[in-house]
């Protein structure tokens, strides 16, 4: 059957998320899981999220105590139906990133992040790096974005940032 995956990152509410965006609720009602990867800002955005499926989180550089105390760790290691998979709110520059990403989290198959507010997927050696960037504060890109993971029996059938405004 496999397991879809919402990834969002840098919500930024309230200032940016006021309530879940339409293009987005859109996604989350066929999601399995919710992964959000830091800067969410205020927790009531995590239960929010958490009405349409279960939510990890991570704490990113704007989230304050109330995120941390929903369940926000910094860095979360753990598994999507088999697949090892790591998130981080800040992958630091973006030279070196994969080769530091794989040297941080060894075991991971999978490398969420955030923080940059810009999409990227890159793929090396059967590790996949992958930033969904904002859905709310897309900064300097064409457009808001969100992640979508299909995951089947340990394996990443696909990845890919999707536009949503």
């Amino acid at each position: 059957m496999g397991v879809r995956v919402v990834v969002l990152s840098d919500t930024h509410a309230p200032r940016f998320w006021k309530r879940c965006p339409p293009a987005v609720a859109e996604h989350l009602r066929s999601a399995d899981l919710i992964l959000h990867g830091g800067d969410v800002c205020v927790a009531p955005v995590l239960d929010e999220l958490a009405q349409y499926a279960p939510v990890v989180a991570v704490c990113g550089n704007n989230d304050g105590p109330d995120v941390v105390a929903w369940g926000a760790p910094d860095v979360v290691e753990s598994d999507i139906e088999g697949l090892p998979f790591a998130m981080i709110h800040d992958s630091g520059q973006k030279t070196g990133r994969m080769a530091r990403m794989r040297r941080r989290f060894p075991a991971a198959r999978l490398v969420v992040f955030g923080h940059s507010h810009i999409p990227w997927d890159e793929q090396q050696d059967g590790v996949r790096v992958f930033n969904p960037g904002s859905p709310t504060d897309k900064r300097r890109q064409p457009h808001g974005t969100i992640g979508l993971l299909d995951v089947a029996d340990g394996v990443l059938l696909d990845a890919r940032i999707v536009p949503i405004s």
